[in-house]
This record gives C-alpha cells, sequence and structure tokens, in this order.
C-alpha cells in the first residue's frame, strides 16, 4: 500500500532514491522495482535486517530492471550517514510525527536532497487523526509514538521555512480512517474484535483486488476522510530557481 503518488512524483530509472525511516520498505521496494539506485534507512536493526531480504529476494525473482539497486542501512534521521547533494529523490512517510526535532530532520532531508531534487513528506492527517487520539491514548501513549498532530498548512510552512518549494498536495487512504477508529475505539491491542477483524479483511480484499468500485470510492472520500496527507517539494537550485 503506498502512500506516495508516483503519478505526481516522477521517479526516473537510476535516480538515486533515499526512503528514510522506511519501516517495512514499501516505498522502497515500488522505488527499486522502478528502476532506481535505493538506499532505504531506518533506526529498527530488526526492520533493516527484513528489508535487505526482500532486497535479496527480489533481486533473485528478477523484480528490478538491470542497473538497480537496493541498500538497506541502520542510521538515525537527525544524523544521515551520507555526504551533501547525495540523492535525487528523497521520500519520508509517515515518521516526522514520531520525532522531536522534526526540523532537523527537515534540514538533513535538505542537506543529502541535491538541488532541483524532489522530496515527498506524509504524515497522518489532522482531522482522522484527532480522532484516534480522542478515542484512546494508548493509540498514541506508547515508545516510539506519535507525539504530533500537523494540520496540512503547517506541515507546508515547515516544508517551506526548510528551504524547500511545496509543488503539491494531496490525502490519501480513506478508508482507513474507520478501521483505525474502530480499533481505538475497542482497543488498539483488541485484534479478536469481530468488527475489527472484518474491516481488516475488506482492507486485504481492497489492497490485493484494487476492485474499481474501492478505488472510486476512496479517491472521492481521500479529500475527506483520507488517513495522510502528502506533500510533494523540489530542493531550489541556488538562485532559487
Amino acid at each position: 500500500m503506498l502512500t506516495v503518488d508516483f503519478t505526481r512524483f516522477p521517479l526516473a530509472p537510476g535516480d538515486r532514491v533515499l526512503d528514510l525511516g522506511c519501516g517495512a520498505g514499501r516505498h522502497a521496494f515500488e522505488c527499486y522495482r522502478r528502476g532506481a539506485r535505493v538506499v532505504a534507512l531506518d533506526r529498527d536493526g530488526d526492520e533493516i535486517r527484513e528489508v535487505a531480504r526482500w532486497f535479496a529476494a527480489m533481486k533473485e525473482a528478477g523484480e528490478a530492471p538491470a542497473g538497480a539497486t537496493a541498500t538497506a542501512v541502520e542510521g538515525d534521521a537527525l544524523a544521515l550517514p551520507f555526504p551533501d547533494d547525495s540523492f535525487d529523490v528523497v521520500i519520508v512517510s509517515e515518521v516526522m510525527e514520531h520525532i522531536h526535532d522534526d526540523k532537523g530532520v527537515l534540514a538533513e532531508m535538505v542537506r543529502v536532497l541535491r538541488p532541483g531534487g524532489r522530496i515527498a513528506v506524509t504524515v497522518p492527517r489532522y482531522g482522522p487523526e484527532k480522532v484516534c487520539w480522542a478515542l484512546s491514548d494508548a493509540y498514541h501513549e506508547v515508545e516510539g509514538g506519535h507525539i504530533r498532530i500537523y494540520k496540512a498548512d503547517e506541515l507546508v510552512g515547515r516544508i517551506r521555512e526548510s528551504g524547500l518549494k511545496p509543488y503539491g498536495l494531496h490525502h490519501a487512504h480513506a478508508l482507513h480512517s474507520p478501521y483505525w477508529w474502530i480499533k481505538c475505539a475497542v482497543g488498539v491491542d483488541n485484534d479478536k474484535s469481530p468488527a475489527v477483524r472484518a474491516y481488516h479483511k475488506l482492507l486485504v480484499w481492497d489492497i490485493m483486488k484494487k476492485p474499481l468500485a474501492t478505488r472510486l470510492a476512496e479517491r472521492l472520500l481521500d479529500p475527506v476522510l483520507g488517513k495522510s496527507v502528502v506533500v510533494y517539494a523540489t530542493k531550489p537550485h541556488e538562485g532559487g530557481r
């Protein structure tokens, strides 16, 4: 399930891509399939080892085109182990809401992104996230949990203040908002709830089958109920171009 829309965020074969805070690797895998030279970075060593195994399996299965490369790196988003201007593309998806120094993370992303490069930032959307927080303390009051809720204009402002030039914004995953509201209402760890199990089954079916009806429904509902907000920006060349 991708949050970044690659029709709005073009990726060319050979692009150097950093998936910062890659988690399970969903965006890194898609970039690898598209022929990029991918670095997936996360502070969770277990996640990184699993992502590395999937990269190897994808290479073995021939899922990535010739010239594509993929590396999994354990590291800190506030002290990236890369030189300045190392990447053409940076993706940071559902990460900044976890980190106290979000301005520091943005500064590091700007540092390693080349002038003219593109960045995609996604975070939980304000409205659906406020509902989750209101329904359940356990949803966010956990180690490594969400520490803030962004309004879209606040996120765009932070991105602009970092020196980037935003060029697009949209919302995603409207069908996932009710799922998380149900989980928060019955207990975020209560996976035995019939309502949670039924809705999860629906989401898995939707992700696997991609039926036209739910695709159209989500497209209509995303502006109102989208679980995530996605902002795209570029790093200007010297002189602001």
